[in-house]
């Protein structure tokens, strides 16, 4: 059974309670990213529909969200995801080289997580760093004017944090 522990569920109480009666759609962003922390790093059906529940919404209103936004993962993911820029001045800048490098040094395709379960490689829109393209993000951490010696050093560092 899909259920929050009772920290999370106290969180998801107080998360609601700041918006007025009948507004409690609201707090489906940050009840998403509790969700997701909560339920191994990605969102299932049955996930998405216990949040519906939880808000008194209907269950498409959270897949329509969960399915926009390219912070919430739909399927299961690796303990680390790189979420590469692909907008325009990364782009200008080599992130296709270095979509390119990372899906051949990890032997994986975009969307795509290693045999280990260790990564994951997705593409997203701006992610607000457009000065220091190509970059990219893996959990709450920037990485900025990539280049190959630098994606080597990532993977590296998250290979050093799994032991």
């Amino acid at each position: 059974m899909i259920q929050f522990k009772e920290t999370s569920l106290a969180k998801v109480k107080e998360i609601i309670a700041r918006y007025p009666s009948g507004k409690q759609k609201s707090a489906l962003l940050p009840v998403l990213h509790l969700a997701q922390v909560e339920f191994d790093g990605w969102l299932d059906v049955p996930v998405m529909d216990y949040v519906a529940g939880l808000l008194e919404i209907e269950p498409i209103e959270v897949y329509e969200v969960a399915s926009f936004y390219s912070m919430f993962n739909l399927r299961p993911v690796g303990k680390f995801v790189f979420e590469v820029c692909q907008t325009g001045p990364c782009m200008l800048n080599g992130s296709d080289n270095i979509i390119d490098y990372i899906k051949q040094k990890l032997n994986i395709g975009v969307g795509e997580t290693t045999t280990d379960g260790m990564f994951t490689l997705k593409t997203v829109e701006c992610l607000g760093a457009c000065g220091y393209a190509p970059m990219m993000q893996f959990g709450k951490t920037y990485r900025e004017h990539l280049t190959k010696e630098k994606v080597d050093s990532i993977i590296e560092e998250c290979r050093a944090k799994q032991n």
